[in-house]
C-alpha cells in the first residue's frame, strides 16, 4: 500500500461495541486499539472518534476524559426510553448513526483508510459511496453481531475476536 493511502480515521460505534464485547466476555482498550491500527510508522492517525449514549451528562465522565486524553474525539448523546407495545419493555437507546456518517462524510478529505467498529447495517450506504471516493474501508465487530449488508459492502473485515491479544483491556 503506498504512503498516500495511509491516512487513517477510526470510528468506534461505542455503545455498539460495548455489546459485542460484553457478548465475547472481554473489552478492549481504546489506547491498545490506537497503537494496534497505527504500528506501521507509514500509517498516519488523523481522527479517532468515539460515540456513546449516556444515561445523564454526568454517565461515564472519567472515560470520556480518558478517550479524550488519548486523543479520541468524543461525542454524545442522553438515552432516549422506548416503549414496545408489543412485549411490553422499555428500552433505551442514543442512536448516534446519523452522527458518525456526518464525521465521517465531514473529514473525507482528511483520510484514505477508515476503520469502523460496528455491526450496524444502517451503515451500509455511507460504506458504498465512500469507497466510491477510493477510500478503504475496514469494519471490526464479531460474529452474530454483523450485519450481512455491511459486512458485505466493506473491503476488509475483522473479527474482534481474531485481533484480541493485540487490543484486549488486561487489568494490572
Amino acid at each position: 500500500m503506498s504512503s498516500s493511502m495511509n491516512r487513517l480515521s477510526i470510528f468506534v460505534d461505542g455503545n455498539n461495541m460495548f455489546y459485542a464485547q460484553q457478548k465475547n466476555g472481554w473489552f478492549f482498550d481504546p489506547r491498545k486499539v490506537l497503537e494496534y491500527f497505527t504500528s506501521d510508522p507509514t500509517v498516519s492517525l488523523v481522527n479517532a472518534f468515539w460515540y456513546t449514549g449516556l444515561k445523564d451528562p454526568q454517565d461515564q465522565r472519567g472515560f470520556r476524559d480518558a478517550l479524550i486524553s488519548l486523543g479520541y474525539t468524543v461525542r454524545h448523546k442522553i438515552l432516549k426510553e422506548y416503549y414496545d407495545d408489543s412485549s411490553g419493555r422499555i428500552s433505551q437507546k442514543a442512536n448516534l448513526d446519523i452522527e458518525i456518517v456526518v464525521d465521517m462524510f465531514n473529514t473525507v478529505n482528511q483520510y484514505d483508510r477508515v476503520i469502523l467498529f460496528s455491526g450496524d447495517g444502517d451503515f451500509e450506504r455511507a460504506i458504498e459511496l465512500l469507497r466510491s471516493k477510493n477510500t478503504h474501508i475496514t469494519v471490526v465487530s464479531t460474529e452474530g453481531m454483523i450485519a450481512r449488508e455491511l459486512r458485505n459492502a466493506t473491503d476488509r473485515y475483522i473479527d474482534l475476536n481474531d485481533i484480541r491479544n493485540y487490543i484486549e483491556k488486561v487489568d494490572p
